[in-house]
């Protein structure tokens, strides 16, 4: 299969998951964990999960603010509330023990809002160092690249891919949120960097074939390219297919607590895979030919 002749069908795939991800995020929003917002979050077992409804009504004298329970499985329960104070934490775990029977905490998390707020800031400058250091780090090794595309070209377009498999995955938990109550916090922040880390080097591989063939190929730009992709997209795939393995059977198996981080990775991957093959490499040639045209 000639990639290069089908670029214009993978452009519209990639653009059809990048505007239907927008279009997802600017509705709905990202639901942001305690580690952004602030409050408590308590992971509950029940001998009999009562429901969220039930729950709500059981702590609603005790001036909590709004209890939001999420239930887990078929016995637990994820409780978020207001940031509480050891007492309110031990008369909340008392009442609901009172009223339900047995229950086990398996977890609590309590974070005030000026921590979120200084996690939440730290996770974007996080984000933008990350971008300029990946432009930098691009137009420094292709410095010597000046024809037919210029080094700073290559560093734009793989900025490009990289933020094409960030938002995709952002999408996607734009929808979980809004429909399943999935939150987002610093995990989903470290799998996003993880993401971006992974595209790039897919992508990298790919430009530096590229490199390396311009210098000792004849023929024509369009040729190289696809030759060099030919020689690299094998290796790419193999790559990203044993770290899926491994992803999906901790998203299988794995706990609760890191089924969104392992979906956030499985998904990003996959669209980092597909960008370093189908968009990198194509885009190199359609900046080539508009340029000649202009």
């Amino acid at each position: 299969m000639n990639i290069m002749k089908l670029r214009v069908l993978w452009y519209a795939i990639s653009g059809a998951l990048v505007i239907g991800s927008i279009v997802a995020i600017g509705m709905f929003g990202l639901r942001q964990g305690i580690d952004f917002t602030g409050g408590s979050l308590m992971a509950l077992r029940f001998e009999e999960r009562p429901s969220s409804l039930d729950v709500g009504n059981v702590l609603s004298e005790m001036s909590l603010g709004a209890v939001v329970g999420q239930p887990v499985g078929e016995q637990d329960m994820n409780l978020r509330m207001k940031t509480l104070t050891e007492e309110e934490h031990t008369a909340v775990l008392d009442r609901l023990s009172t009223a339900f029977g047995t229950v086990q905490e398996l977890r609590y998390d309590a974070i005030g809002p000026s921590i979120g707020a200084e996690l939440r800031a730290k996770s974007w400058k996080a984000l933008l160092v990350v971008f300029v250091g990946i432009l930098a780090y691009v137009a420094y090794m292709f410095r010597k690249v000046s024809a037919p595309i210029a080094s700073w070209k290559y560093g734009i377009i793989t900025i490009g891919t990289a933020l094409h498999d960030v938002i995709i995955p952002l999408g996607l938990f734009a929808i979980l949120g809004h429909f399943g109550q999935v939150e987002i916090g610093t995990p989903f922040i470290a799998a996003i960097l993880t993401i971006m880390g992974y595209s790039i080097n897919d992508t990298i591989i790919v430009f530096d074939r590229v490199r390396e063939n311009l210098q000792r190929m004849g023929g024509s730009f369009d040729e190289i390219v696809h030759t060099s992709l030919k020689q690299t997209y094998a290796r790419s795939l193999y790559t990203s297919l044993t770290t899926l393995f491994t992803l999906v059977a901790i998203y299988l198996f794995g706990g609760d607590s890191i089924k969104e981080f392992a979906l956030a990775l499985i998904v990003g991957i996959l669209a980092g895979t597909y960008s370093s093959i189908f968009v990198a490499a194509p885009m190199l040639v359609t900046w080539d030919r508009f340029r000649r045209r202009k």
